[in-house]
């Protein structure tokens, strides 16, 4: 990455500022603004987030913050209430007051003296969530957003319930909150006051697992911060980034689709990662990209970026099936609009004979699979974040318990565009049952790479606000929507379509094991075929940032994915290591360091022996002072119910100050 550094113009920075909200409470800031700001206002960026200016972003912040500014912006990075140095509570993610706090922060950014009235908000997943909802409560002084791996729909395209399933990463992400959670306030900031309010967010910000998993279908509490709930609420002018490897891709398209107002969108090979830290690569000058749109509506140049095409895709390469990539073969083309005039659907059949796209005969042959529960073990995890094993390995060893269909070897290069789409008529034998469906680049030599995949929860197939148990032996049509991609089959290459009725750790298995037949007459898949308009979209070019922050690790950041199963019983694991590091920021001298471990396992044929337990490790200090918490979460479940064992410890200079514990049991809702 290329550093921009000195800066072109001097930039004023302000470590810590607090900021009153109507009830009193604080909401601290860091600020970065050219320098002769006060006496020559320029627009505001906004970032609000959870994560911790002073510290766990800090790094990051560095690197944008300064650039940005220097490009006549104050750029403010607020903590969000009962987080880093804010004071107050945080009860859960994007509540009302969440919100409400947003538009007040905007309406204080937009009469300060060094801000011209015009404020944007800009944000990486959670700060991509609420920019997006802030819009559609379009506080006066917002003009447009950039939002980054997020979705307009809490509910179905979230870390939650995928297809009406209940995903691994809903623990996951629940248990890494649950630790952030305990992160007291830096005393360099906040003085004494420190401890109080450190003890207030262990005893309050409770346990958002218990409550995620109480709201099992798509009701209020989901409806609630989920634009796609009514588009038309939004007015300013959005641009939305994705990668292939990101949980987030889909929103992209709906966004540019459905937005009234101007709309953007792109999505690169990455993983849950800004542009400009793209990995798997190339990562692009987003900077640049993002200024542009700044320039554009916070400025009210004409920069050219709304004469482009409203979207760009990275159009991948066959890849060999690995769990980490450093880059992604490919190249970058542009759509005139979504959905494409360049995009043609083609459906395949599915063939008694286990041929995908063969010639039709209209025999409804009945094909049928029971997966084991291993199946899955080489997904991943359903957001990449560019660690080690974390997308998907070789499909041939969870293809050993699925149902197959193939193609013949292509004759030519296909390219795809958008979202494959599986139409099935099938049979269940039990009443809670789901359906997981791959797509598949198998090469000439039989290694097969994941390029894209979809759940669903059969109860959901007509609703995910009122779900229907099934009826054992009674023929149901379903769509399976799979996540978009933009991704080239090779001649010589086969595409195939695995289908299993289990995809675990990614989706918690159905109360029961469960026998799917498939009536292959009456089923297709329908794949997005790009033809090439030949239009060459402009080089975004190479990355770039602001000079990086003076920080020393030890130990380095590193991560570690192993899977491993028990030869007597079967039982399969999957573990995951993830150490964000020891890092001392020299300016301020203060350590911080987290891991996490997350264990998932399965008995082959047994639902109920499911099991997910993460453990995440917080260490802080500075000149005598120290603080250590240790959260630790499980997940376990029988055929009626989903148990939940929790437990907080927290020390202070090596005194425990909490041990908190956790017991509940939640009725399972058909999932």
């Amino acid at each position: 990455m290329k550093i921009d550094h000195p800066l072109a113009v001097p930039v004023r920075e302000i470590e810590h500022l607090e900021i009153p909200m109507p009830d009193g409470t604080r909401l601290a800031a860091r600020v970065w603004m050219p320098e002769d700001a006060e006496g020559q206002p320029v627009p505001a960026i906004l970032e609000y987030i959870p994560y911790r200016k002073n510290d766990k972003t800090l790094e990051r912040d560095h690197a944008r913050a300064p650039w940005m500014a220097a490009q006549g912006y104050a750029y403010v990075r607020v903590d969000l209430r009962g987080t880093g140095e804010s004071e107050g509570l945080m009860l859960d993610e994007y509540t009302p007051l969440e919100l409400q706090d947003g538009c007040d922060l905007i309406a204080w950014i937009a009469d300060q003296p060094w801000c011209d009235g015009g404020v944007g908000i800009v944000g990486i997943s959670w700060g991509g969530f609420n920019g997006l909802q802030l819009a559609a409560l379009r506080p006066p002084a917002l003009k447009a957003v950039v939002s980054i791996c997020s979705t307009d729909d809490r509910y179905a395209d979230d870390i939650h319930y995928m297809g009406g399933t209940l995903l691994g990463d809903h623990l996951s992400w629940a248990s890494v909150m649950f630790g952030i959670n305990t992160l007291p306030p830096d005393p360099a900031h906040v003085g004494d006051r420190w401890r109080d309010l450190w003890e207030q967010r262990l005893d309050g910000s409770g346990l958002w697992l218990d409550n995620w998993l109480r709201h099992q279908t798509r009701d209020d509490f989901w409806k609630h911060g989920s634009i796609c709930e009514n588009f038309a609420d939004v007015e300013v002018p959005v641009y939305a980034v994705s990668g292939w490897a990101d949980g987030y891709c889909r929103a992209v398209f709906r966004l540019v689709e459905n937005l009234k107002s101007p709309a953007k969108g792109i999505v690169g090979p990455w993983s849950h990662k800004y542009p400009h830290q793209g990995a798997p690569g190339p990562a692009v000058d987003w900077l640049t990209e993002e200024t542009r749109w700044w320039d554009q509506w916070l400025k009210g140049h004409d920069t050219g970026i709304m004469d482009e095409p409203p979207l760009r895709l990275y159009l991948q390469d066959h890849a060999e099936p690995k769990g980490f990539y450093t880059h992604r073969d490919g190249r970058w083309i542009t759509e005139p609009a979504w959905p494409s005039p360049n995009v043609t659907r083609t459906a395949l059949s599915l063939g008694a004979d286990g041929v995908l796209g063969g010639t039709p005969d209209g025999q409804e042959a009945a094909r049928t699979i029971r997966s084991p529960l291993w199946v899955g073990v080489q997904g991943g995890k359903w957001c990449s974040y560019a660690h080690v094993g974390d997308q998907p390995g070789d499909q041939r060893r969870d293809d050993a318990g699925s149902l197959v269909f193939e193609t013949a070897p292509l004759e030519a290069d296909m390219d795809i565009a958008g979202d494959p789409v599986l139409t099935l008529a099938l049979q269940v034998d039990r009443p809670v049952a789901q359906v997981a469906a791959r797509l598949i680049d198998v090469a000439p030599d039989g290694a097969a790479t994941r390029v894209s995949y979809g759940l669903l929860n059969l109860t959901h197939r007509d609703s995910h606000e009122h779900p229907e148990a099934l009826v054992p032996g009674q023929t149901y049509h379903v769509e399976v929507p799979m996540k978009h991609v933009a991704q080239t089959f090779r001649a010589g290459h086969r595409i195939r379509l695995s289908l299993s009725t289990s995809y675990f750790p990614i989706a918690w298995p159905a109360p029961e094991p469960v026998t799917l037949t498939v009536l292959t007459g009456a089923s297709a898949l329908s794949l997005p075929v790009r033809t090439d308009d030949g239009v060459v979209p402009h080089d975004l070019g190479s990355p770039r940032a602001g000079q990086p922050l003076d920080v020393i690790f030890d130990p380095e950041p590193f991560g570690a994915w192993q899977v491993t199963e028990d030869r007597d019983t079967g039982r399969v694991t999957v573990e995951t290591r993830d150490h964000e590091g020891g890092a001392r920021i020299t300016e301020h001298g203060l350590f911080h360091s987290a891991e996490g471990h997350e264990r998932y396992s399965v008995l082959p044929d047994d639902p109920t022996s499911a099991t997910g337990e993460v453990t995440w490790t917080h260490e802080m200090r500075r000149d005598g002072w120290s603080v250590k918490t240790v959260t630790t979460t499980q997940l376990t479940c029988d055929a009626t119910d989903f148990h939940i064992a929790a437990r907080l410890q927290a020390w202070a200079d090596g005194a425990l100050v909490r041990d908190l514990d956790w017991d509940v049991s939640i009725p399972r809702h058909l999932v």
